[in-house]
């Protein structure tokens, strides 16, 4: 079972006829990203996360498929596989609803300039009075690009016991800033843009997903809430001593995405890289066989205001100086971060794409060493494949 469900061959075969699978090219990995995998390794040395899965794909081929350590650091756990599946979080701001939001642009059941109210009213209405006219400026694409005036993030499952609950909690939280001037990355947004998507499909947000965005892309292994017997092959991403009080593993971490049964705008995804090299693989081959190229190009493009943001439409661009990226990702470069420890950066100027993914957020959520190693293994894979720059 467990080989079956976690190889990453298996991962990688296509699931309709018309898509061309990922040609294989890793056999000399060990070699050529040896200095990329090295880092990786002394990261979980330091405890940084007890394990990770890196897929590394350059046109149209998978150039790394690797995991490494275990799923937590007691030395009886189970190793990582390069197909080992881990919660994705805040990626699935971008493998499901941005996605999803591209898919309905261009089908014309979605405009950008679209107010949240039109679809969910209640934003509106039940907001108290002073905030209603400002409330009612918030657009889909300020909700995409993190300039709605959301606060970043709530507490809502500290009082929100059921779905319903939850999501009028986000429908009614106050805005922090005025509508289009600041960016603040906001979790909060991408809930209430689930819901609005998840109406205007008429559908929940995993069933039109896994329909017309992981089925077509052979994405396989890719879903929220996993199943029962797929759970002891995820790695665990926390001992909960504060709010659910047991180990966390193949459920989402996040608690807002909990209470909300684990299908979620903003968090609730899980896959393998491999299949999330696979979403990136899309895109760089301009959204074939999916979307059009002119509909990713405008959401990969950084948006010019609020002014110093580096949000595109869903994605995050390099910031400078300093980049979970790295320093060499091009100025055309997106990609997104995930709070258990996952990172997925698209270079179209390289047709380069790398996944990594790890549970740093396992015993608890302290460490922060992350931060120095995404950067590190970026720069490391790029001079692996372009000497020194």
């Amino acid at each position: 079972m467990r080989s079956q469900l976690l190889a990453a061959e298996d991962s990688l075969q296509p699931l309709t006829p018309n898509i061309a699978p990922l040609k294989m090219a890793f056999e000399a990995q060990e070699k050529q990203f040896a200095r990329a995998f090295s880092i990786i390794r002394e990261a979980i040395t330091q405890r940084a996360f007890p394990g990770a899965a890196l897929a590394v794909t350059r046109e149209g081929a998978l150039i790394a498929s690797q995991g490494f350590g275990r799923f937590t650091y007691a030395a009886a756990a189970p190793e990582v596989e390069a197909g080992t599946p881990y919660d994705l979080a805040s990626l699935t701001k971008v493998l499901a609803t941005t996605a999803i939001a591209m898919l309905l642009y261009e089908r014309g059941k979605l405009a950008l300039e679209e107010p949240l109210a039109k679809t969910l009213p209640e934003f509106v209405t039940l907001a108290p009075h002073h905030q209603q006219e400002a409330r009612r400026a918030v657009t889909i694409r300020m909700l995409l690009a993190h300039a709605s005036g959301l606060p970043a993030y709530e507490k809502l499952f500290e009082f929100a016991t059921t779905r319903g609950d939850l999501i009028r909690a986000a429908t009614t939280t106050p805005l922090r800033a005025s509508p289009g001037t600041r960016a603040e990355y906001s979790d909060i947004g991408f809930i209430l843009l689930g819901e609005l998507l998840a109406t205007k499909t008429d559908m929940p947000l995993d069933v039109f997903a896994r329909a017309e965005v992981y089925r077509p892309l052979g994405m396989a292994h890719t879903v929220f809430s996993p199943a029962p017997d797929l759970k002891p092959h995820i790695p665990p991403t926390e001992d909960d001593r504060r709010f659910r009080n047991r180990v966390i593993q193949g459920e989402v971490n996040d608690e807002n995405a909990f209470v909300m049964r684990g299908v979620a705008g903003h968090a609730g995804l899980f896959a393998p890289a491999t299949d999330v090299a696979r979403f990136a693989e899309c895109i760089l081959r301009g959204g074939a066989p999916i979307l059009h190229a002119e509909t990713v190009k405008l959401f990969m493009r950084c948006e010019p205001s609020p002014a110093g943001t580096s949000r595109a439409l869903g994605w995050d661009t390099p910031s400078r100086p300093e980049s979970s990226s790295g320093r060499w990702f091009s100025s055309l470069s997106v990609g997104h971060l995930g709070f258990t420890g996952a990172s997925l950066w698209i270079d179209p100027a390289r047709r380069l794409s790398v996944t990594l993914l790890t549970n740093r957020t396992w015993p608890d959520r302290s460490s922060q060493l992350i931060r120095e190693v995404r950067p590190q293994v970026h720069d490391a894979i790029i001079e692996a494949l372009e000497g020194n720059l």
